[in-house]
């Protein structure tokens, strides 16, 4: 019987790389990369086979949809951030029998999900972030579902993560599951961005206000509260992705009857208008 051993939120912001380089920006990320790195040795700790990854950057149209592939490997530039994130190589196998698991469970479920084995089906930068700090060593094996969902329901996400959480408890994996997206996520405008310092501001003090109460919520263990308030919180405070991420993160936590407390592995920080944090979320 398989388990679910590490739940997180956590951040992918493509500055963490530009702070491993020389240049203005060294080290002005390295709390959040620290971040990934302490859950990754939790994960190991807790002898997690493979990690699946809900992905913000993944944008679907219709459906829902998981990169299953045996073995991801190739060079990846940012059409987003080409400045960013260029020539970044990568190599990671994969794990398609959890992912058809996944899929098929979803299906049953009444979600329509496809879990694609495609050679030439990309890992998207919310997949690839994290796993540079967290799967440096390959040590895992990596699933990606697509987290930006355009035409879904936060009700069709929550789904997607009860179908993970079951999938995995009848598969022989033992997994960490980490919804990879920003909390409120207004990027700030480009003709206002140098003047405001945008790497390391905030775009609007509501959406900075707001992101702390769900971090309080969180660490409270204040579930239902904040499940109440995540619609309007995805819509106002422009959620990554429509906050898909979270919504499947929950439903794999057992959504509103999740009570657990919440931990702040990396402290809130605002990157190019946006609010991040790495938090880990206890297994009940």
């Amino acid at each position: 019987m398989g388990k679910l051993s590490i739940a997180a939120k956590v951040t992918h912001v493509p500055t963490m790389l530009l702070s491993e380089q020389p240049g203005r920006l060294e080290g002005c990320r390295q709390e959040a990369i620290n971040g990934h790195k302490e859950i990754a040795r939790r994960a190991k700790e807790a002898g997690v086979d493979t990690i699946v990854v809900l992905d913000t950057h993944w944008l679907v149209n219709a459906g829902h949809h998981i990169n299953a592939n045996r073995h991801y490997e190739g060079v990846y530039t940012s059409h987003e951030f080409p400045h960013f994130i260029q020539d970044l190589a990568y190599s990671y196998d994969g794990n398609p029998e959890l992912g058809d698991l996944i899929a098929n469970t979803a299906t049953e479920k009444g979600v329509h999900m496809i879990s694609h084995q495609v050679e030439t089906l990309d890992l998207e930068y919310g997949t690839l972030v994290p796993m540079r700090y967290m799967n440096e060593d390959k040590h895992f094996k990596v699933l990606s579902i697509a987290a930006w969902c355009t035409v879904h329901s936060l009700e069709e996400s929550r789904l997607i993560g009860e179908a993970i959480r079951e999938a995995i408890e009848n598969s022989d994996n033992n997994v960490m599951l980490i919804a990879s997206g920003s909390l409120s996520h207004q990027i700030w405008e480009n003709h206002l961005y140098a003047q405001n310092n945008g790497t390391f501001t905030i775009s609007r003090e509501f959406h900075r206000q707001v992101d702390l109460r769900v971090l309080d919520l969180w660490q409270s263990g204040e579930t239902q509260t904040f499940l109440d308030m995540l619609p309007e919180y995805a819509k106002f405070c422009c959620g990554e992705g429509g906050m898909h991420d979270t919504a499947m993160l929950f439903g794999a936590l057992g959504w509103k009857d999740y009570q657990g407390k919440a931990e702040i592995i990396t402290n809130y920080f605002p990157s190019s208008g946006t609010g991040q944090a790495n938090v880990l979320f206890p297994i009940e």
